[in-house]
């Protein structure tokens, strides 16, 4: 009887010294393709980091397959269209594609990126936040058994929506790592999406290879809380997705649109803005009302009757 409840006790302690809800991270590390000495830091972390290549990088199937024999989950980078105006990248989906050309870039990006079982967007607020255009990406997604990570460039996208009944699983990113170069920064944003994963059980985090972001999770990574378990994007797509979308709204970007890994900069207006004076406003408001065909159709009849009636 004595031994027994040892045994009790020891195991009811055994059963407390283990995490009873333990969060799933994954790190996604996107823009592969370009860097080679700093993507080659991020093959050397844990295994459970997820990578994704840009297709039309000059180093993909390189990066791809370097990635994919380290045991890391590989995904496809795709180039989306953004709202902002911007140059482009080759092969960039937009919403008023064919089914015909977005099936052709998806094909043509399968092929340069090999072992992908997924796909991430890259940039991509215009064309996510289209129904109709999401809807032509999942059917063809559809066709060669890939998930869509939704990167949320903006609040309102469309992928869960556009996947419903095309069997595609959608999955969505929680946190961006670094959208500044500075390391607290990005060490902050790492803790959220810890926290993120240990409130919802768990989080997805995206990064790029740049030196602050390597240095960080070099540091982090291997220093988790035990209550925190790395995993691979991919085996997050049983975890409960919720759809916060609405059809047919666009609203603004969830974060500021991201331009290509080579530093495309954003157009910046040369000068300030010229103040617009409450006079003005009023005159502007005046004519547009004088001008307006209700008004105009009013004054005639008025008109017309002054004419009939003098």
């Amino acid at each position: 009887m004595l031994q027994f409840r040892r045994f009790v006790v020891a195991a009811s302690m055994l059963v407390f010294s283990v995490p009873a809800f333990a969060g799933k991270l994954s790190i996604v590390i996107d823009d592969f393709g370009y860097r080679p000495q700093t993507e080659n830091q991020v093959i050397s972390m844990p295994a459970a980091v997820t990578v994704a290549v840009l297709p039309n990088a000059p180093h993909a199937r390189e990066m791809a397959t370097k990635a994919h024999n380290a045991g890391h989950e590989v995904l496809i980078h795709l180039p989306m269209a953004p709202l902002s105006k911007q140059p482009l990248e080759k092969d960039t989906l937009r919403p008023d594609m064919s089914s015909a050309e977005i099936e052709r870039i998806i094909s043509d990006a399968v092929s340069k990126v090999p072992y992908a079982t997924g796909l991430n967007n890259h940039m991509g607020s215009a064309m996510t936040s289209s129904l109709f255009g999401m809807q032509k990406v999942m059917q063809v997604l559809g066709h060669y058994d890939l998930y869509f990570l939704d990167s949320m460039t903006i609040g309102n996208s469309q992928a869960m929506r556009a996947a419903s009944g095309t069997g595609v699983k959608v999955i969505k990113r929680k946190v961006f790592l670094d959208d500044t170069q500075n390391e607290n920064d990005i060490r902050y944003q790492f803790n959220r999406a810890v926290d993120l994963a240990r409130r919802s059980g768990s989080a997805i985090a995206i990064g790029h290879p740049h030196p602050t972001t390597v240095r960080v999770l070099q540091q982090m990574l291997y220093n988790l809380p035990a209550d925190i378990t790395l995993v691979r994007a991919g085996s997050l797509l049983n975890e409960p997705q919720t759809d916060n979308s609405t059809p047919g709204k666009a609203s603004p970007p969830a974060q500021p649109p991201r331009n290509p890994f080579r530093g495309v900069k954003l157009c910046k207006a040369p000068h300030k803005p010229e103040p617009v004076y409450t006079s003005r406003f009023f005159t502007v408001v005046k004519d547009s009302i004088s001008e307006s065909t209700l008004v105009k159709y009013f004054t005639n009849e008025w008109q017309g009757w002054g004419k009939k009636h003098p």
